[in-house]
């Protein structure tokens, strides 16, 4: 029996959050000696790039009425192509987290959402997820003959497996009648903030729009996302796709550096998953050192430069 996985694409192009989905999905059937086929809608990318981290099997599902995303229209093709599948691994974004339950309720799977680490037993399903917006953690069971997980982005990580594959195209018509497209992510060139292993976030400290310059710099020197407090982004000062926060985008980064952010709860409950946070605030008694690993008392527009020096120096 195979392990499935959805292979999340954004216009045909592979995200990194499918090759984490794909490589917690072999560990799965490296545990219950299962192989893996990772299936993916309208994909244009090569089947090589799932290969890589151990999908033996990929199908391609060729549909014109998919072309727009689908909650329901996405899980019924699922359904449809991983019929035989007791287990089912997902991405835990945006997207793939919307498919994940409406495919669990035409199953009557299961439903495991944000998994930090491989299963601590398959049979029965028992793993380690965040909880109580990454504030906790708990051990979850399957109690059903399925189980459908997402894995947190940025826990488990891409682990290359290679595998010698073989691809499938699968032509479907999926009803997909009452799709209404609001707003999408496209997939573009910068960096995915969800899936960047390094966020720079900066918030009203700055002081201006005009000042975000250092906090692009250090984030280029360090290979990061750029993020902002959810003020920020409501006075305008940078886009709402950068927002971070309860109401924003969760996160869950290697390493976070906020510059000039209190540290309100709103915005500690999106950004709490990050491994590391490393705080840079004029104010002492800024609540977000309470959560931070590593905390700088100072001027960002003196320290930051001075940060971006010493990190430009040490990469030689």
């Amino acid at each position: 029996m195979a392990v499935f996985v959805y292979a999340e694409n954004i216009n045909g192009v592979y995200k990194k959050a499918a090759f984490e989905a794909v490589s917690y999905a072999k560990t799965i059937a490296a545990q219950s000696g299962d192989s893996v086929t990772a299936v993916s809608i309208n994909p244009t990318d090569s089947s090589d790039l799932l290969y890589k981290y151990g999908a033996e099997k990929v199908i391609n599902i060729k549909d014109e009425g998919l072309k727009n995303f689908s909650a329901k229209a996405y899980a019924q093709a699922m359904n449809e192509v991983a019929a035989d599948g007791n287990i089912v691994v997902f991405p835990h974004t945006t997207d793939a987290s919307s498919v994940a339950p409406m495919l669990a309720v035409m199953k009557d799977f299961s439903l495991i959402t944000n998994v930090l680490e491989a299963p601590e037993s398959v049979s029965p399903f028992q793993v380690k997820r965040r909880a109580f917006s990454g504030k906790g953690y708990m051990h979850a069971k399957a109690e059903s003959n399925g189980v459908i997980v997402t894995v947190s982005q940025n826990a488990f990580g891409v682990k290359e497996n290679p595998a010698s594959g073989s691809e499938e195209v699968r032509n479907l018509t999926v009803a997909n009648e009452d799709t209404k497209v609001l707003s999408h992510e496209q997939s573009s060139g910068k960096l995915d903030l969800k899936e960047a292993e390094i966020v720079v976030s900066a918030g009203r400290g700055m002081k201006g729009p005009e000042n975000w310059g250092m906090i692009e710099d250090l984030a280029a020197t360090l290979g990061a996302a750029t993020a902002c407090s959810k003020p920020v982004s409501d006075i305008g000062w940078r886009p709402h796709s950068e927002h971070v926060g309860q109401t924003g985008k969760a996160i869950s980064p290697n390493l976070y550096i906020a510059v000039g952010i209190s540290g309100a709860i709103q915005h500690l409950a999106g950004v709490n998953s990050s491994k590391t946070i490393v705080v840079i605030n004029s104010d002492p008694e800024a609540p977000f050192f309470k959560s931070a690993d590593y905390g700088v008392v100072g001027d960002a527009f003196q320290v930051v430069p001075a940060l971006n020096e010493k990190i430009k120096a040490l990469k030689g």
